[in-house]
């Protein structure tokens, strides 16, 4: 689907008719399909008639590039293993020389008269033995003439021929004498001989063949050993980058679908390939499956691997603007190069896994599409407190970062604020009639006439403000957080939760288990990626612990109790999100829901703006934005924090000495927070040294 060129939508409006009942009206005419427009649902999935290969202009390029690496490697093969190969020839030519030369010697002794003597001597008949040994004399000099003859000629056949066409004619003689002391030499072995070059070893992803799949299946145990029962075919065929094919589980042989996948591991390695090359998957009854039925794929390398292929950038760089209604969001591909889009409305989303796998750019994605919807409000938590998220300044209605006490109250009051939310939306909900409001969630209708936007939920790094509340407070929070995520997507919440490894202590199971979508990049275990997936799931073939440090933005994806998918997630830097929240926050100007503390940051003003603000004052009002006055050490630890490249070695003198240069002027160098009286700054002094010209701008 291309999102830039999505057609525009009707804007659907409520007309009260005679009766005084509203109802959906489009401005637009509706198009009514016919039968003829209609398709017919197919409940079984047929193998296209001709190959991928013939059809896919990619699969015809991964076919070809196949061929050639696989006669290249042949080549190569055979190149290397020259040097055995003369060799073997030159022992054959030896062999054969003295074949030749023991053939030579019978001849010219006429060793077949040796016989006739013995067997004269066995019978005591001595006139015969005289007359064969006479006989035997004269025919060795006959032969020994003849044979002086023959090689006269020969020699004088060879000058006449060097004469006449030069060393050329040497040279053949002498290959053609090697060739046939090469024939003789393997004809005087009495077992088959050996072949003069070996077979090369074709790596399994290169040459994939039934007797393989057989092989490793009866080694995982999954086939009987010594049976006849072997796996059943449609073929195997050339996809993409990788071999694919469906085979069946052997009736009777008491294993299914499910027995092989949980096996993928000692597949893998009795493939030769690594597990994560190694895709099974469930065929299913709608699309002609059954319990013994698999589909299985199986990658040349690593397919989670760019390997030099550009960065797989995400649409939404070029998109204007972005509809929730209209469809689902561009997220990534999966390991054969297949779009993956990811549909939010309704649900509720959770990211885990490692430090530094790309856990913060994957849930970027989702949220730079939401951005670009005017009618989203985006409410946004980053714990972590770095600078992944502030270009969400610009659009988020409150904007929570870091995890002290100010931004934790904070939190904590925003959740309050989403649930009183919440409750009046149900409650206007259940008092609209089903005409307007039918299945009793929000609709295209209900929210532009009640102006109830999306309201999306971003936590990030959750687990760090867990472990900062007391027991009482953490379970409050957790019980928050549980009810928008169970009840809120109903009434156009969208909540997006992340954190690393979570286990009892730092996200819950009752928080992580009404949790409908979920993804995970690398973990350390099976254990581990069924937290985060779902228990069970790593039976499955969802399990992230097969990802490696390589795997960066490379999530396994979990959307139902049995669908899920290893996707290349699409890539959007920081200065592409900070672009797409520019043009959020343009694209609300002109709808008119700009509001709450982007309508009143003067930071993502003077951005917006391309006013420029110090960098030191910017990031200090940044990690002050939920404080009046904070101490010298706390701004020196959340700056390093935001930045530890630009303020790892800063301390108070270097702080004091750069936001004088940027124009703060100190009422005061001691502030008084929680009862203590140290260094520190207030709020108010930085905020006067932000040029009047962009306080002016706010709205009033």
């Amino acid at each position: 689907m291309n999102w830039a060129n999505r057609p525009a939508q009707p804007d659907p409006q409520l007309v009260r008719g005679d009766d005084g009942v509203e109802r959906v009206h489009r401005t637009a005419e509706l198009a009514v399909p016919t039968l003829a427009d209609i398709e017919p649902a197919s409940t079984t999935e047929l193998r296209p008639v001709f190959p991928a290969w013939l059809t896919d202009r990619r699969t015809a390029v991964a076919t070809v590039r196949l061929k050639a690496r696989r006669r290249a490697r042949i080549v190569a093969s055979h190149l290397v293993r020259s040097p055995i190969y003369l060799w073997r020839l030159i022992l054959w030519a030896l062999r054969g020389a003295l074949a030749v030369l023991g053939l030579l010697r019978e001849y010219v002794n006429a060793e077949e008269y040796r016989d006739v003597v013995s067997q004269a001597k066995a019978l005591g008949d001595v006139d015969k033995v005289k007359a064969e040994r006479q006989e035997r004399r004269a025919q060795r000099k006959v032969r020994l003439r003849l044979v002086g003859i023959v090689l006269l000629a020969v020699a004088f056949a060879l000058r006449m021929a060097a004469y006449t066409w030069g060393a050329i004619a040497l040279y053949l003689t002498a290959a053609a004498l090697f060739v046939v002391l090469v024939v003789m030499g393997r004809l005087s072995i009495e077992e088959k001989a050996p072949p003069i070059m070996d077979k090369p070893q074709i790596p399994i992803q290169e040459d994939l063949a039934p007797e393989h799949l057989n092989a490793a299946f009866r080694a995982a145990g999954l086939l009987k050993e010594n049976a006849a029962l072997t796996l059943g075919f449609e073929g195997i065929w050339r996809d993409g980058n990788g071999w694919a094919c469906t085979t069946d589980m052997p009736r009777g042989g008491g294993k299914t679908a499910a027995d092989a996948i949980a096996k993928r591991d000692v597949l893998a390695a009795e493939l030769g390939v690594d597990e994560i090359q190694l895709i099974m998957d469930r065929v299913r009854a709608h699309a002609g499956g059954h319990g013994r039925r698999l589909s299985i794929w199986l990658a040349d390398d690593d397919p989670y691997l760019l390997q030099g292929e550009p960065k797989n950038n995400s649409p939404l760089i070029g998109i204007e603007r972005f509809n929730l209604w209209d469809g689902p969001i561009p997220f990534g591909r999966d390991a054969r190069g297949r779009r993956v889009d990811l549909d939010i409305k309704w649900q509720s989303v959770f990211f885990g896994g490692l430090m530094r796998r790309g856990k913060t750019f994957t849930q970027r994605l989702l949220t730079a599409a939401c951005v670009l919807d005017p009618y989203v409000d985006e409410y946004l938590a980053d714990f972590k407190g770095g600078a992944d998220w502030v270009p969400i300044r610009q659009v988020a209605v409150r904007y929570v970062t870091g995890v002290e006490d100010d931004a934790l109250l904070a939190f904590d009051l925003m959740l309050d604020a989403l649930l009183a939310e919440m409750n009046r939306r149900f409650a206007l909900l259940r008092d609209l009639p089903t005409s307007i409001c039918p299945e009793g969630k929000l609709t295209p209708q209900i929210q532009r006439k009640y102006k109830l936007n999306w309201i999306r939920l971003t936590v990030d790094e959750l687990q760090e403000a867990l472990v900062a509340y007391d027991k009482d407070k953490r379970e409050e929070v957790i019980n928050k957080l549980a009810r928008i995520a169970r009840r809120g997507p109903a009434a156009g919440f969208i909540p997006d939760y992340a954190s690393q490894r979570p286990d009892a202590d730092s996200v819950p199971a009752k928080l992580r288990d009404i949790v409908t979508f979920r993804a995970c990049t690398q973990v350390g275990d099976r254990t581990s990626s069924d937290m985060v997936l779902g228990k069970g799931k790593a039976a499955l073939g969802a399990d992230a612990s097969v990802l490696s440090e390589e795997h960066k933005g490379v999530n396994v994806l979990v959307t139902g109790p049995t669908n899920w998918v290893t996707v290349i997630c699409d890539y959007l830097d920081g200065p592409a999100f900070l672009e797409i929240c520019l043009r959020g926050r343009r694209l609300r100007e002109e709808a008119g829901t700009l509001k709450g503390e982007a309508a009143g940051d003067v930071l993502a003003l003077a951005e917006a703006a391309g006013q420029t603000i110090p960098p030191v004052l910017n990031d200090v009002l940044t990690v002050m934005r939920h404080s009046d006055r904070m101490h010298t050490h706390v701004i020196l630890t959340a700056l390093e924090n935001l930045d530890p490249e630009a303020y790892g070695d800063w301390d108070a003198d270097r702080l004091a000495a750069e936001l004088a240069a940027a124009g703060v002027d100190r009422s005061g160098r001691q502030v008084k927070v929680d009862g203590e009286n140290r260094s520190g700054y207030r709020r108010a002094d930085l905020e006067a040294a932000v040029p009047a010209t962009l306080w002016q701008e706010l709205p009033q």
